[in-house]
């Protein structure tokens, strides 16, 4: 009895020892956290995820998938994911639009633990845009993206501020033989092409979708239009535009063959390259706009969020709030041109020297406007692209199309009960 008594104990002594030392290793075991990225911010944060790492040697380890470039298809693959009930990624890089519907569908977890009101009070202004949903954080930016207006400072003193002046500008541009074409843009059947409308739309003071009130079917709809329709008929714009996305359009600006361009803040450094031929005669403001209005630049920002299937979130908001450090941001600014989200960037004026195009960056943001906040958002978008689409290859008339835009964004959000 006294044997078996010893062996119980000895045996109990042996658990609880294995006990403590299982115990000490899972808290020594590296958590490794999954980020779904889409693959050029993939590429262009492996230094910042490599930093980390090393840092974080033994007890957080980032692994990056490498996404899609298409932003749709980042969005699907990350859908899927969540969709099969555990998905593989803790962490994803999303685009701005795809916040409502993630968060409504409960696939991610809110972040205002781990992110405060300081925290929020130092995002510059605009970049606080498009974080929330029914109020709860979800995401927080890592780059504060805005659709921007370029132009040759070597071909005018000062850029056109409103549709007329960049129309007359262009004219007399191509007149005198000094350019090839006035101005290039999105103008391909993409989400790109809702971003372009969308600025133009609320330069000549309409509005997508304001509350309950779509804005597709009115005057200010059809003057937007018509105005980037007449681009094309006129020659100001290649006809080819109708099948530009960023990259063709950048090209062009940057072969040297037009006086404007619309794109976001990457172009900057692409264009200040050596194999630019309009390398240090860039000039940067927003979007034009009709006297009594107030011109307009898209938000594209994209920010990390938590999913709802990751078991540590404590570990996620580490190492976002490394990525999206003042420091990070900096590095990326600096080698990759993306538009800063702190304020300590903006106030750097050591920076503001070297790279002056910060002061046009804020102003942008200043007078940034969100795209429609709505789980829906793809569908609708999809509606005004194919219409707009319709539009500028001349398949429909104007008034048709924004009536059959108007009236099949009222049924998808009618048959969602939003409206």
């Amino acid at each position: 009895m006294k044997y078996k008594l010893i062996n119980q104990i000895l045996i109990i002594i042996s658990i609880i020892s294995i006990s403590i030392f299982s115990a000490k290793s899972l808290s020594t075991k590296t958590r490794n956290i999954n980020i779904l990225m889409p693959a050029p911010f993939a590429d262009s944060t492996k230094v910042l995820v490599k930093e980390f790492n090393e840092l974080n040697r033994g007890n957080i380890h980032i692994n990056v998938t490498r996404g899609p470039r298409e932003t749709e298809s980042v969005s699907d693959l990350g859908i899927s994911s969540l969709l099969l009930g555990k998905s593989t990624f803790d962490v994803i890089l999303m685009d701005v639009t795809w916040l409502p519907k993630y968060a409504a569908a409960g696939w991610l977890t809110p972040i205002d633990y781990w992110f405060s009101k300081e925290d929020k009070s130092e995002l510059v202004e605009g970049a606080a845009t498009g974080n929330d949903y029914e109020g709860n954080l979800y995401r927080w930016p890592l780059v504060a993206d805005i659709g921007l207006l370029y132009w040759r400072t070597d071909l005018m003193n000062n850029p056109p501020t409103t549709p007329d002046e960049l129309i007359r500008i262009s004219k007399e541009l191509q007149e005198n033989g000094k350019i090839k074409y006035g101005y290039v843009w999105q103008g391909r059947q993409y989400e790109g092409l809702s971003c372009v409308f969308l600025e133009v739309l609320n330069g000549f003071g309409g509005k997508w979708i304001e509350g309950t009130e779509i804005g597709l079917n009115t005057p200010q709809s059809k003057e937007a239009s018509e105005w980037l329709l007449q681009l094309i008929k006129e020659g100001i714009s290649p006809k080819a535009v109708t099948n530009f996305s960023e990259p063709e359009a950048l090209q062009s600006f940057k072969d040297g063959d037009a006086a404007f361009m619309r794109n976001w803040p990457y172009a900057w450094t692409e264009l200040n390259s050596s194999s630019s031929r309009v390398q240090g005669k860039v000039g940067v403001t927003t979007m034009v706009a009709k006297d009594g209005y107030q011109p307009t630049s898209t938000l594209g920002s994209w920010g990390f969020s938590i999913t709802s299937d990751s078991t540590h979130p404590d570990e996620d908001a580490k190492a976002i709030k490394f990525l999206t450090s003042p420091s990070s941001q900096k590095y990326l600014f600096k080698s990759y041109g993306y538009t800063p989200t702190s304020n300590e960037i903006f106030n750097n004026k050591e920076l503001n020297k070297s790279f002056p195009i910060l002061k046009s960056l804020r102003a942008a943001l200043s007078v940034t406007k969100a795209r429609p906040k709505t789980p829906l958002y793809a569908q609708i978008s999809d509606v005004l692209q194919r219409e707009l689409s319709s539009i500028l290859t001349e398949q429909k008339g104007i008034e048709e199309s924004l009536s059959d835009a108007e009236d099949n964004t009222q049924k998808i959000l009618l048959s969602a009960g939003k409206i």
